[in-house]
This record gives structure tokens, sequence and C-alpha cells, in this order.
């Protein structure tokens, strides 16, 4: 069983061929978040999850989530990350997590997946062919992933230093506490009120008054609202105007997703 969460589609490009590759079934676990819904989820064959890295880690809602809800049957797990180039401490704290629910850790693989976050005022977006050419490497990679855990085998990634975990452990925190504020998001006037947003986002931080989005203050920057919005109406403050809006749909064909 292939689980994931995806907020502007790189880990469902993922998620959803590996499970074609493995004959398996796939969960996008988003409406389970939103609905905190930590009901069973079973599955004779071993687990797969597959989630984005934000800030070094899984995104903290998203290992919040996989700590509460009940996994039975196979006790294996795997776990493939996304990223935009570093997958930081995701694979040391995923290793810990399935030790809690009483798993056996099967390893992880990293994807170096195109930036969606044009919030950064330090990285910039990735030029059109720079896309093409990460999300090619990743799907050559897909099948030699997909190899291993059909046969049983461990998936193996770079060692994660304790000086990493000790630098990163109290980093993400304190970028989440005072560099990710929700507070300038706006729509311009192409906002349509489709309500697309507030569907997407997995904390349940947007609502629609008068047909129009409004931000609370609980926010990942997981860039669902921004990198999805079908007119792209969605901006941060100055910093995204005149930057390409990432998403994944519009690179690839949707028989991919």
């Amino acid at each position: 069983m292939v689980l994931y969460y995806s907020s502007t589609g790189n880990t469902q490009f993922i998620a959803k061929q590996i499970a074609r590759l493995l004959g398996d079934d796939s969960i996008n676990l988003l409406t389970r978040i939103k609905e905190h819904d930590y009901s069973e989820i079973h599955s004779d064959t071993p687990f797969v999850i597959c989630s984005p890295v934000y800030v070094c880690e899984m995104p903290r809602f998203f290992f919040e989530y996989l700590k509460n809800v009940t996994l039975t049957g196979n006790r294996q797990v795997y776990f493939i990350f996304t990223s935009g180039g570093y997958a930081g401490i995701a694979g040391r704290l995923a290793h810990r997590l399935a030790r809690r629910k009483g798993m056996e850790y099967m390893g992880r693989a990293e994807f170096r997946m195109p930036r969606n976050y044009p919030v950064s005022t330090r990285y910039p977006m990735l030029s059109d062919e720079e896309v093409k050419t990460r999300i090619l490497k990743s799907r050559k990679k897909i099948p030699q992933v997909a190899a291993r855990i059909k046969h049983g085998m461990k998936l193996r990634a770079r060692y994660i230093t304790q000086t990493e975990m000790l630098i990163a452990l109290p980093f993400n925190p304190l970028w989440i506490k005072y560099k990710q504020p929700a507070d300038p998001f706006h729509t311009t006037d192409k906002c349509i009120g489709c309500g697309k947003c507030e569907r997407l986002c997995p904390l349940n931080n947007i609502s629609l008054i008068d047909r129009k989005p409004n931000w609370g203050e609980e926010c990942m920057h997981c860039m669902a609202c921004l990198g999805n919005c079908p007119v792209d109406a969605i901006e941060y403050g100055d910093r995204t105007q005149d930057k390409p809006k990432y998403r994944i749909g519009k690179y690839v064909n949707k028989k991919y997703l």
C-alpha cells in the first residue's frame, strides 16, 4: 500500500508510479489529514510512505498524522522523500517513527524534484528546462526503487550524521515560528472564488469569505494554495510577483498523476 501527501504534485507523481509498478493501491492522505481521521489502514503488502520535505524534515503535520494513524497488516515500511535538493534529517526521523509504530524500517529513497517555493529570496525558481530535467531524472529512477521494494530489498540512501540532527532538530520549529507567517498571502483581482485553495489546505487554515480566501495563523508554507490556483491569483506579499507558480501538472501528462 502506497500512502502519500503531496502539495503541488511532486510526491504524488512519484507515489502513483511506484504504486503502478508494484501493482498496489495508493491513498492520498490529504482528506484524512484535514478531517483528523486516524482510522485503520490495512495492507497485506509493505507500506510505502511518500512525503515531501519541508525545512529538512517531513512536514510536521504529516509526521504527527502518521504517528497517530493505525497501520495494520504487513509490518514493513519504506519511505520515499521528495525535495528541492536536500532531504535533511527526514530519513532519521522516519526510522524513529517506524520503531515507534513497531514496524520494520526498510530504508528510504530520495528524489530531487523541482522547487515549488517562490516565496524564497535565496533560491530562485528553476527554468522550464531545469524543471523538465529533474522530472525526467526522477522518472528514470522510479523503476529502480520500485524493483527493490517489489523484491523485498532495503532502500539505501546517504548516512545522516549526528551533527545534522543536532542542527536541524531545533532549527525547524524556529523557522516555522518566525519565517512562515501566513499574513502576506493574498489574492489579486484574478481570483474566481473557486475554493480550491480552501480544499487543498492540509491545516484547514483557509476559509472563504464572500468567495475570497482568508488565511489564518497556522501555516506550513506547503504552497498548495499558491501553486494550485487555476488562475494564478494568489501571491505572497511582493515576493512572488512575476515569478512562476509551480505545480507538476504544468509539465506532466495527467495519466501520470
